[in-house]
């Protein structure tokens, strides 16, 4: 992994940590208010240091789930006409 911001690989893992001793976690804006009160569906944070610039970088921990369910409309997608014809017919 490369720093961001210099380009440098010197670069630490950590996690961060409020002065509660609670970490913050990353919800997915589909995540529910309910749920994020109580905490459910929440994301870890990973953070990393650069040792060269000092820069921080943030990086989340998806779940197999997430990946599935969010790269599903990566890319260019087909127009209206294509998915018609490309769907499979019931006979």
């Amino acid at each position: 992994m490369r720093c961001v911001a210099c380009g440098n690989t010197a670069l630490v893992e950590g996690i961060l940590r409020g002065d509660d001793g609670s970490s913050p976690s990353f919800y997915p804006s589909d995540t529910s208010l309910l749920r994020q009160i109580f905490g459910i569906g929440g994301r870890a944070v990973r953070a990393y240091g650069c040792v060269h610039c000092q820069h921080l970088q943030l990086a989340i921990e998806f779940r197999a789930g997430d990946l599935e369910r969010y790269q599903q409309f990566e890319g260019e997608q087909p127009d209206v006409l294509e998915r018609i014809s490309s769907e499979p017919r019931e006979c």
